[in-house]
């Protein structure tokens, strides 16, 4: 039971910054660490539990057998035949929940490491976007691969854009001027203009 809750907690959605918040206290925590090794040592335990019971409910399901081969053969009193049923059951049960508690415990070992792994890649992600609030810092910073390249590229980008605007402007302004100097030169040496096309 203490396992599907704490699966449930884990699952439970929650905004970004408060599941950062349990999973960084749970991850750095010194007591949590104590308390996820002694949790290692009681699975291992219920390992051992698990693979008696298997060897119980082999044992007892053989007992079956063997009492329903004689029960064939001769007269089997019934608290025998319901003794050998009831450790059936009992052995079949402690396998049963052994069993679901180790495969719970894999789940929610990988369901924590899950969720750790898709903290760290959203982290990344916003990063690289420059959506953070040190993505200014991170710009400066930026190196090839580095957090924040994405906005850095993204600013150098419209400085190159408005760069190209300009340049774009003065060669028309430069075009426009040299139409007006050619028109005066034409006046002042009185070619025409379709002398000033031929040359």
């Amino acid at each position: 039971m203490l396992e599907m809750f704490i699966f449930m907690l884990l699952i439970l959605p929650l905004p970004f910054t408060v599941k950062r918040k349990i999973f960084t206290f749970i991850s750095e925590s010194p007591i949590v660490a104590k308390i996820q090794y002694w949790m290692k040592i009681t699975f291992v335990f219920i390992l051992i539990l698990f693979v008696d019971s298997v060897n119980r409910v082999w044992r007892v399901q053989v007992e079956l057998a063997v009492a329903t081969e004689k029960q064939n053969n001769a007269t089997v009193m019934g608290h025998e035949r319901l003794e050998v049923q009831a450790r059936k059951f009992y052995s079949q049960r402690n396998m049963y929940l052994c069993g679901f508690t180790l495969f719970l415990s894999l789940i929610l070992n990988r369901t924590y490491v899950m969720i750790l792994e898709v903290m760290r890649l959203e982290d990344r992600l916003k990063a690289y976007e420059g959506t953070r609030g040190d993505a200014k810092e991170s710009e400066k910073l930026a190196v090839s691969g580095k957090p924040g390249e994405l906005a850095r590229l993204r600013a150098e980008l419209e400085r190159k854009d408005q760069d190209l605007k300009n340049l774009k402007k003065q060669s028309e302004q430069l075009h426009k001027n040299w139409d007006e100097l050619s028109d005066k030169y034409a006046k002042v040496t009185g070619e025409s203009a379709a002398d000033k096309k031929e040359d």
